[in-house]
């Protein structure tokens, strides 16, 4: 059986195979290098999200430059996390069933994990699982921020919740999970900062009513990389969720800032590497990058720095590229910006980091395929 990696380190970038799934090194370290520039100068923590990339070498990096931890969204996720290093994890998210519940309360003898609830019951099963192991699960209450996902609704709602949590024995109430995660993708901004400053408020008025019931949030969490800036000025949240920042795809490209222009905050530094595989049309040419080479929820990929020629259409394992101009030739090999990120990352076991136009690294995807 062969070993599915692309590519070996010290080798130009045109010989890497393809499709490949590349990080440009240089970006990425700058995507990184302006959050943690921005974190200092708001007064704000960022534990960043780690289902965008699933790997503990990038999270590691991250908190090497300012995240205080990582975000996941499954119990698996976060075991591959810990399992690389990671010290500090929260499964923001809710975990339900008894084998995930053990699992989680396993992991929180290698590591600090918080996790999330949004309901009675199962903070007991949390709780009496974290007994058995002799270990304490932080706990954020979810509410609904105006996602319409998981979450109890703003204000009174979530009193009950975080008192039980803080009676339990084995249970430390830790704050809010807020996460708006329907606003990311709102491209218009003014629509974009109402959502927030609507959840805004919703928050505010929950961390007032827990104060009053004798309950501090050390913890008021939520925001992704398309409205982290609004997050941040709020005066309310205080750790921000981003993930994408470090990545971007062709659909944050699309959001737009308050003067109409693109939002230009981070780089595209991730990008499926593809090469023509048929030239068989003067218009049309075929590439290796087809539907399981990507996620085209967002929409499909953009052609980086070409205008020339443009991605339209995608089977199992072609992508179809209008070349009006018959531009392209069997071999050419092209990138493309993914139109959605996390779940595109999902689909490869390898990054190849890239620098200078030479191999510098191979990182594995440690955490693909953790949906449990």
């Amino acid at each position: 059986m062969t070993i599915n990696i692309p590519a070996e380190i010290g080798m130009c970038v045109e010989d890497v195979d393809t499709p490949a799934l590349l990080i440009d090194l240089d970006a990425f370290e700058r995507n990184v290098d302006r959050m943690a520039n921005f974190i200092s100068q708001a007064g704000v923590r960022i534990r960043v999200h780690a289902k965008t990339h699933k790997s503990p070498d990038i999270a590691l990096y991250q908190i090497a430059h300012g995240a205080v931890g990582v975000c996941c969204q499954k119990v698996s996720e976060a075991e591959a996390l810990v399992h690389g290093g990671v010290r500090d994890v929260l499964v923001s998210n809710e975990v339900v069933g008894q084998r995930k519940i053990e699992r989680l309360a396993a992991l929180a003898k290698r590591a600090r994990v918080l996790v999330c609830v949004d309901d009675i019951d199962n903070i007991s099963d949390l709780d009496e699982a974290a007994g058995r192991y002799g270990v304490t699960l932080e706990v954020l209450v979810e509410i609904d921020a105006g996602a319409g996902r998981c979450g109890v609704q703003p204000g009174d709602a979530a009193l009950p919740l975080a008192q039980k949590v803080d009676a339990s024995a084995n249970l430390k109430f830790a704050g809010i999970q807020a996460y708006q995660g329907k606003a990311q993708h709102v491209h218009d901004f003014n629509e974009r900062k109402a959502a927030i400053d609507a959840a805004v408020d919703k928050v505010r008025k929950t961390v007032g009513i827990l104060k009053d019931a004798g309950l501090d949030c050390d913890i008021i969490a939520g925001a992704g990389s398309g409205t982290y800036q609004f997050e941040a000025g709020s005066g309310v949240y205080n750790e921000l969720q981003c993930g994408s920042y470090v990545f971007m795809d062709a659909d944050y490209g699309r959001i737009l800032m308050e003067d109409g222009r693109q939002i230009d905050d981070f780089e595209n530094s991730l990008f499926i590497y593809t090469q023509v595989m048929s030239k068989t049309k003067i218009d049309k040419a075929i590439c290796d990058a087809g539907l399981k080479a990507q996620s085209v929820d967002s929409g499909l990929p953009l052609i980086y720095g070409r205008t020339d020629v443009e991605y339209i259409g995608a089977s199992d394992e072609h992508g179809v590229i209008s070349d009006p101009d018959d531009k392209l030739r069997l071999g050419d090999k092209l990138y493309l910006v993914p139109g959605h990120c996390d779940p595109t990352v999902n689909v490869y076991d390898w990054y190849v980091g890239v620098r200078n136009g030479v191999v510098e690294s191979i990182l594995a995807v440690s955490a693909r395929g953790m949906c449990l």
